[in-house]
């Protein structure tokens, strides 16, 4: 027997603002149970595991040991663009002169996550990530 991944939870102060920054961000909705004010929300993506999102008390204090890591429709650069205008920040940059790498943002509440390249990006120069 083996276990299937239900969710990825993550702890936050606002469930459902930080849920609604994740619909954004991912283009999915969030579950319609969802309201403001809820300790709990979701994502609720077409494949893979639900975002959960979980209000606890206690505030971010270090770098996550868990992230997502997102592959655009669009291009790389694009899509860092539209994240920041998300309200995103940018946190580290691990972009090549090659095409190569990817960019690191974090949501609102500092979780961090990382932009990787597109497939058309891939197609164009064949390089990992």
């Amino acid at each position: 027997m083996v276990s299937m991944v239900q969710n990825v939870a993550i702890d936050c102060a606002d469930a459902y603002g930080l849920a609604r920054f994740w619909s954004g961000a991912t283009g999915r909705p969030m579950h319609p149970d969802d309201r403001p004010g809820a300790p709990e929300a979701q994502v609720l993506p077409a494949e893979g595991p639900v975002l959960h999102f979980n209000q606890v008390p206690e505030p971010k204090t270090a770098k996550n040991r868990l992230h997502l890591c997102l592959r655009p429709e669009t291009s790389r650069e694009e899509e860092v663009e539209r994240l920041l205008g998300l309200s995103a920040t940018f946190v580290a940059d691990h972009r090549n002169p090659d095409g190569s790498g990817w960019a690191v943002l974090a949501d609102p509440e500092g979780n961090e996550f990382c932009v990787l390249r597109s497939e058309s990006d891939r197609a164009s120069t064949p390089l990992s990530p």
